[in-house]
């Protein structure tokens, strides 16, 4: 297929036959993913390639992902890492600052930038991903399980393998809804959403597994009615980020 068809069949997997993705096939993908762009050049990423069974199962279990990680041929952890930067600065004699909301949204888009890099590339080659966000449930514990230091936070989690089925690609919002010219233009959304509901609606009754009786406007309003994981500020602190 081509970039574009790659980009426009895109559906999360969730489980694998189990075949195991050989070293040199993920060393072949991160290095595909490391020419993504970079704030500034900072590279402020670093992925753990988890291989042993005992820290996937618990990263499964904090996650609470367990079965996405049982069949991947593959699972990663995607970190936002000031550290490496910290030992740059060391070499000149400065202690770089770190602890700024500034440099805690550039490590984030650094590392979805690198981690999509990462997904086209795997999924060129046949292979199928699914981003675990559960990777924030318990960021404490699993920073503990890793060995993450100061400046080094999980992002999400990534699971990646030959799929034991392809998933119908999910609708997304219409090409109107996030795209304004010139201006914002917040009153196109209530035709617009009416319209993206009704699709969802179609898309969920008719899919081929886990039908259900939902739209996107209701589903939003119930991830989003209060705060999620509370507990990532202060996580955050504790990992040196301050948001100063």
């Amino acid at each position: 297929m081509s970039v574009k068809e790659i980009l426009r069949s895109h559906s999360s997997v969730r489980k694998y036959t189990g075949e195991p993705i050989p070293k040199e096939k993920v060393i072949e993908l991160i290095e595909t993913a490391q020419m993504a762009a970079s704030s500034h050049f900072v590279q402020a990423y670093s992925v753990i390639w988890i291989t042993d069974e005992e820290k996937k199962q618990k990263l499964g279990e904090l996650s609470k992902n367990e079965f996405q990680f049982k069949t991947a041929g593959a699972s990663f952890l995607f970190c936002v890492d000031f550290k490496r930067l910290q030992k740059a600065g060391q070499k000149h004699g400065v202690e770089i600052v770190a602890d700024s909301a500034e440099n805690v949204l550039v490590g984030v888009a650094d590392v979805g930038i690198f981690a999509q890099n990462f997904v086209i590339a795997a999924e060129a080659e046949g292979y199928g991903i699914c981003y675990i966000g559960g990777a924030r449930n318990n960021p404490a514990e699993i920073s503990e399980l890793f060995n993450l230091p100061e400046y080094v936070f999980p992002l999400f989690a990534m699971t990646i393998g030959t799929p034991t089925k392809r998933n119908e690609t999910k609708p997304r919002l219409p090409v109107e809804a996030v795209l304004h010219e010139n201006e914002y233009d917040v009153e196109k959304y209530d035709s617009l959403l009416d319209e993206y509901d009704s699709i969802m609606e179609n898309y969920y009754a008719s899919r081929s597994s886990n039908n259900k009786i939902a739209n996107w406007t209701k589903q939003m309003a119930d991830f989003l009615i209060e705060q999620r994981r509370p507990q990532i500020k202060e996580f955050l602190a504790s990992k040196g980020f301050n948001w100063k």
